[in-house]
């Protein structure tokens, strides 16, 4: 059976989590497959907020397995934060819960070593989350990581201290005043390797090969957004894992001809965390408006998002880059109340106008040129059927549906998991 793909096609903070939560009922077994506790996933139901780093989305469904796939980073001390906030609510994640041996681990060290990367930038910094994730994927690569599968060895430690000791000379080597008491953060380490221990370790590729080849259904839960992929998100300002569809089969051990369908979200508008060039970026009340309405703060690092309209040269290119299959509009209702909508269609590069993703879209290189939509009053929030949705707000979807040649199949609007519509079945 094929394994579906949900997948941010902007900066990250599409609403993932959500998508993911009203999804689940769908699916045998809900596994991420790239990134770390860089990632907030929020989802609200029951009257309640709760905000996932690493888990997977589903994991507040009986039956459904939760899989932390080879392709993700763990901080232990994250992770078991996450389990005790489960605990609170008796989750029995015992059973549903399994994490992939390959999966590699965060030190200590590698958020040190991430804090004195970034702060040795000075005004160059990239807007690092601190949690670790690229210092830990720069040890995958360089071959020295340590994966969950080491912590069942008897040896493991040896190989800690001298990842932890080679760590040390790094971070004395930026020459930066990182103040840091090592044995105190390894107290929290060592007590989370042990809460992880009490977990089910599995070999992730063979497990999802078995469960296609008995007919389960599997979605894989991205983390980020494509825009901010090592590869094709825009560098250097990215994450450092692939966070398209291409990492879907990396990060599981699944072949590419296995794929099935790939959701793609999207908020009606643009935002993005930290530095980075954003060519849709408004300054003004508009800007303003859609952060105040929407709650445009960051689930994991609470810094405010920058916001601006819609840019459908980019999101074009995040569709053609993970090859999107269905769409799903986010946050619809924040846009109630403006008279008028601008679109990005086009850009500005370099005095030619261009509708593709160039190489630099940085500010000097780029402007965008804008299409008006009439926009909507009503308040959308308390509609749960299609046929409810306001004229201007279905012109405003049909005219990204024709302009991307997909079709957006559930619009979003609000944080909870019952105020999201299907307008069609595909």
């Amino acid at each position: 059976m094929a394994v579906d793909l949900l997948l941010g096609l902007q900066w990250g903070d599409e609403g993932k989590g959500k998508i993911v939560d009203v999804f689940t009922s769908k699916y045998d077994i809900i596994a991420r497959f790239q990134g770390g506790p860089n990632a907030g996933h929020t989802l609200v139901f029951n009257g309640r907020k709760h905000v996932l780093h690493t888990i997977p989305s589903g994991i507040f469904h009986d039956n459904t397995i939760n899989l932390v796939g080879n392709g993700v980073v763990i901080d232990p001390v994250i992770f078991k934060k996450e389990l005790d906030k489960l605990d609170e609510q008796n989750v029995d994640y015992k059973t549903s819960l399994c994490i992939s041996r390959k999966a590699h681990i965060i030190l200590p060290t590698h958020r040190l070593l991430d804090a004195a990367s970034e702060a040795s930038k000075g005004k160059a910094k990239i807007g690092s989350t601190l949690k670790g994730i690229g210092p830990t994927y720069m040890d995958k690569t360089g071959r020295n990581g340590i994966r969950v599968g080491d912590i069942e060895l008897s040896s493991w430690k040896k190989k800690y201290r001298a990842l932890a000791d080679k760590h040390e000379a790094m971070i004395d080597f930026y020459n930066v005043d990182i103040q840091y008491d090592l044995k105190d953060l390894e107290a929290d380490f060592f007590e989370g390797i042990e809460t992880l221990k009490t977990l089910k370790f599995i070999d992730s590729e063979e497990f999802i090969h078995q469960a296609q080849t008995s007919g389960k259904s599997v979605l894989a839960e991205g983390a980020q957004g494509s825009l901010l992929d090592i590869d094709f998100g825009t560098y250097p300002f990215v994450t450092s894992s692939n966070t398209t569809a291409a990492g879907a089969c990396t990060g599981l051990g699944v072949a590419p001809n296995k794929i099935g369908d790939v959701f793609g979200i999207f908020k009606a508008y643009t935002t993005r965390v930290g530095s980075g060039p954003f060519p849709t970026e408004l300054f003004d009340e508009a800007g303003e408006t859609m952060g105040l309405v929407g709650h445009e703060f960051g689930a994991t690092t609470g810094r405010p998002r920058r916001c601006g309209w819609l840019d459908l040269v980019a999101l074009k290119y995040a569709c053609q880059v993970n090859g999107v299959t269905q769409l799903i509009m986010m946050k619809g209702d924040v846009l109630s109340g403006f008279d008028t909508l601008k679109v990005c269609t086009a850009y500005n590069y370099k005095g030619e106008t261009i509708t593709h993703l160039p190489y630099n879209i940085e500010a000097e290189n780029v402007s965008p040129i804008y299409t008006e939509i009439k926009g909507w009053s009503e308040d959308l929030t308390g509609m749960t059927e299609a046929s409810q949705l306001p004229k201007e707000f279905n012109d405003y979807v049909e005219f990204l549906e024709n302009e991307l040649g997909i079709p957006i199949t559930i619009v979003s609007v609000g944080p909870d998991r019952k105020q999201t519509i299907v307008r069609k079945e595909k």
